[in-house]
């Protein structure tokens, strides 16, 4: 009985001493194999027991890169203390290792269940659930941990780049909903991008073309005042503006806005857009009787003496002045200062009996005369003496007759034109459009276009 006993001592001793021999020592770390995942910290109540230690033995094995001798050390902590939620945590961090971030994320929300607010269990599920690209709740676990440790300076650029590429996403999507003309699906993807990346002006901008093309005007304008706070340098979204507030008719903030765009970047099409604005605020001041010629039918001589004096005003302003002497019916009449600069300049004359008759229609062997001395002031000499010499041949006009001179000379510089069959037609009347065509052409001939200021 004494040998049996002790032969079974000896098999346990044996038995013992095999069990003892296959405990594998802790690897001691030398490079981290996931340097930039930590031990998940034992809580002060939990540490010294035999999970914390199984838990620090799982841990080494994980950073030499030996996953499954880590994953039976996190079961030895789990079976000593079912309660620890460290090795919840780091359970995770092996199943990601492994790339299966689904598992991960069921083995942080474990550990999160067991321990609200545990931050190692929050980095690790946001990084779970970044690799499921479920980027906003990712960033809502790295915002979390990061307001319970502010040190983890790295998630906030990690958090960066998730708004960065949630942007990026919904600016496709609302670019596709926007060229299918889904505005509604297009304004709330634009809306994401911007709660995603509220910096970018850009997005301010893309979004205010979208409001425009629905006709929600004020909410474009809106959208690109935030954008040029955001970029005050940005031309395109001066322009953008200057075309709306000038649709809507507020000319001031069209031409600053023309004017902001024009400071950034030279561009002829808006310079010439500005002094178009320009040209209606001046047309705008001026009498309904000049804003009308554009379709009159037949014009006045105070309608052509207005249209000369506004139209070709630095040129007036290089001829010899002479007196024209009095003229007894103009005091008071609209086109006043006008009738008077040109009488001064030599290009319109007051009748022998002192009157300009600035009601008086114009026909089209009154205005050659007109056109003519225009031709000669502005054109070079030799030209006109070309022009003068060419005998332009009329089948209504002969050469003899008063109106001719001037007639010829006219059609020959192309400032007036004959008809398909040749006739000059003096007696016609000269509509506004007639006269606003002249003056353009004498406009062209000095080569100093006066004031673009239209009739309409």
């Amino acid at each position: 009985m004494r040998l049996r006993s002790a032969t079974l001592f000896v098999a346990l001793a044996v038995v013992i001493s095999s069990c003892a021999a296959r405990v594998v020592p802790a690897p001691v770390i030398t490079t981290p194999s996931f340097p930039d995942v930590a031990l998940p910290p034992v809580p002060p109540v939990m540490a010294g027991t035999r999970a914390a230690v199984a838990h620090d033995r799982a841990w080494r094995f994980f950073q030499t890169g030996d996953l499954r001798t880590a994953q039976r050390e996190v079961a030895a902590a789990l079976a000593a203390s079912p309660g620890f939620y460290p090795a919840d945590a780091l359970s995770g961090y092996i199943e990601l290792a492994r790339k299966d971030a689904a598992s991960a994320l069921s083995h942080f929300d474990r550990a999160l269940e067991r321990q609200n607010g545990y931050v190692s269990a929050l980095v690790g599920r946001g990084r779970a659930l970044q690799t499921l690209e479920r980027d906003d709740e990712a960033v809502a676990a790295y915002q979390a941990a990061l307001a319970l440790d502010p040190s983890l300076v790295d998630l906030s650029r990690q958090i960066d780049v998730l708004r960065f590429r949630g942007a990026e996403r919904e600016i496709a999507n609302a670019r596709l909903a926007a060229r299918s003309n889904r505005l509604g699906d297009a304004r709330a993807a634009y809306q994401r991008a911007i709660a995603n990346s509220p910096d970018s002006a850009f997005l301010y901008r893309e979004l205010a073309a979208l409001e425009r093309q629905a006709g929600e005007t004020e909410l474009a304008l809106e959208h690109l005042r935030k954008s040029l706070d955001l970029d005050p340098l940005d031309a395109s979204s001066f322009t953008a503006m200057g075309e709306m507030l000038e649709a809507r008719g507020d000319l001031d903030g069209a031409l600053k806005a023309y004017a902001d765009a024009l400071a950034l970047d030279s561009n002829d099409a808006l310079v010439k857009r500005r002094e178009a604005i320009i040209a209606r605020q001046e047309l705008a001041r001026l009498p309904e009787q000049y804003r009308a010629i554009d379709t009159a039918p037949q014009i006045t001589r105070a309608q052509l003496a207005a249209l000369i004096g506004i139209r070709l005003t630095r040129q007036l302003e290089s001829f010899p002045r002479t007196e024209p002497g009095v003229i007894t019916d103009i005091r008071g009449n609209w086109a006043e200062r006008w009738i008077v600069a040109v009488t001064r300049a030599g290009i319109m004359e007051p009748l022998p009996n002192h009157t300009f008759q600035p009601g008086s229609v114009v026909r089209r062997a009154d205005l050659a005369p007109i056109a003519g001395r225009l031709i000669i002031r502005l054109s070079p000499p030799q030209q006109v003496v070309t022009w003068q010499g060419a005998r332009t041949s009329f089948t209504d006009l002969s050469p003899g007759h008063l109106a001719y001179p001037a007639a010829a000379t006219a059609v020959a510089s192309g400032v007036m034109t004959r008809t398909a069959d040749g006739a000059f037609q003096p007696s016609a009347l000269v509509t506004g459009a007639d006269a606003i065509a002249m003056i353009e052409r004498i406009g062209r001939l000095s080569g100093t276009p006066g004031p673009s200021v239209r009739s309409r």
